[in-house]
């Protein structure tokens, strides 16, 4: 069991990110609940189908420059359907996935494809400047150690490559007990913070734009509408956030405090030498 912070109002101010100071041990144990924890979650489960392929490409696929890319990294993509809009662009594609379920894969939508298993360290296993492409959908707020890996990326991010990133920026409620529909140790990234682990890994933001406005989520969700696959949905969406940025806050304590944006997109880009 991971010991808990002394001072967790540090954490929920979104000053500090839990888990990103880690000691081995602990980023081992954290490595050990979060290894199988998504696919048993979606994955596996008969009915699961690829939820966002309508909110990546209004949000980050449509401000990729119309070219091949020769050699792509996509960080926990599981099966590799978020590539599956710019599928015909990708010549060769890497996917570092923790889960058993995908090391006898070979190809994603007939790319050629190889499995890696990473480094509980967060270490990559990759020559310097290699990738010209690098996707973390949905991922970092589910590792610790967030601004190394985010070092280690731009490492193998050639200059001029560019880095593809989507997670919540609000806490998810308190991480300590368990919580319906969320893996153990899963929070979210307090847009301040990732801004500085960004630019701290030596990469440019290029484009921004926030998303997952509450109140409209929840209420097209209980109308049965899938609201990242519907374009119109993610357009409404986006207003509604973009209108509502003032109102961000990390950890909400009040309700008026959920009526907020809560997840962010950037695209980054590593500068050319």
């Amino acid at each position: 069991m991971l010991s808990q912070p002394t001072d967790i109002d540090e954490y929920f101010s979104g000053r500090s990110l839990y888990g990103d100071n880690f000691s081995d041990t602990k980023i081992r144990e954290w490595y050990e609940d979060e290894k199988e924890a998504f696919t048993d979650l979606y994955i596996r489960q008969k009915t699961y189908s690829y939820e966002y392929h309508a909110l990546n490409s209004y949000h980050c696929f449509c401000h990729l420059p119309r070219q091949m890319f020769k050699d792509v990294l996509g960080l926990g993509s599981a099966k590799g359907d978020e590539f599956l809009p710019i599928i015909n662009n990708i010549k060769r594609l890497t996917i570092v996935e923790p889960s058993e379920l995908y090391r006898d894969v070979k190809q994603v939508h007939g790319v050629p494809t190889e499995y890696v298993q990473p480094n509980i360290s967060g270490d990559l296993p990759f020559v310097e400047n290699r990738f010209d492409l690098i996707a973390a959908l949905g991922v970092l707020h589910h590792i610790p150690n967030v601004s190394y890996v985010l070092k280690e990326c731009s490492r193998c991010l050639a200059p001029n490559g560019l880095m593809l990133l989507r997670d919540p920026i609000i806490s998810m409620g308190d991480w300590r007990h368990p919580r319906p529909g969320l893996t153990k140790w899963e929070r979210g990234i307090p847009l301040g913070l990732f801004h500085k682990m960004v630019e701290a890994a030596d990469m440019d933001i290029k484009y921004q734009s926030l998303c997952h406005f509450s109140p409209l989520i929840r209420l097209i969700t209980k109308v049965g509408i899938d609201a990242d696959n519907n374009a119109f949905v993610v357009r409404a969406d986006a207003i509604f956030a973009r209108l509502f940025s003032w109102n961000y806050q990390y950890h909400a304590k009040k309700f008026v405090d959920k009526i907020r944006p809560t997840v962010v997109y950037i695209v980054a880009k590593k500068p050319a030498i």
